[in-house]
């Protein structure tokens, strides 16, 4: 399952890279256009600068912008990095494999079998889908040709 976190932190970056090129945008500019808590969210873009996400200038003026472009950041990356592994299970994941406890068998384990498929095919959307085309899909929601009245 998705944590807050990451929910939050892949929301900012949406915001942050349809804005690419307007400057600095400060954390309660964020905090106020997405309903994040404020405290919560500043935690959230340090971790992802310190990544290298996003870049940040201090003081009155200061805030957030995309370091990198968004054509270049997968959803994979973001998610691994915030929440870790995309493994429901550890035996299957790329990143911390370790053996299931309880498992006796593990190369004829159908659980194991089944969650690595789930984990490849998550792992395969997350990682060729990048932050700008989620800004895209964002665009289209937003797009008044979507809108219908009877």
């Amino acid at each position: 399952m998705l944590s807050m976190r990451a929910k939050y932190g892949m929301r900012a970056l949406v915001y942050l890279a349809q804005r690419q090129g307007e400057g600095l945008i400060s954390i309660r500019d964020i905090a106020e256009a997405l309903n994040i808590p404020k405290k919560f969210l500043e935690a959230i873009l340090l971790d992802l600068r310190n990544e290298g996400i996003l870049q940040s200038r201090k003081g009155k003026e200061g805030g957030y912008f995309m370091e990198r472009s968004p054509d270049t950041i997968t959803i994979g990356r973001i998610v691994r990095f915030i929440d870790g592994p995309l493994a429901a299970v550890p035996c299957v994941s790329q990143t911390a494999y370790a053996r299931c406890t309880d498992c006796p068998n593990e190369k004829q384990c159908v659980i194991r079998w089944i969650m690595k498929e789930v984990r490849d095919s998550t792992a395969k959307i997350l990682d060729n889908t990048t932050l700008e085309e989620l800004v895209r899909r964002s665009q289209l929601i937003d797009s008044p040709a979507l809108e219908y009245q009877i």
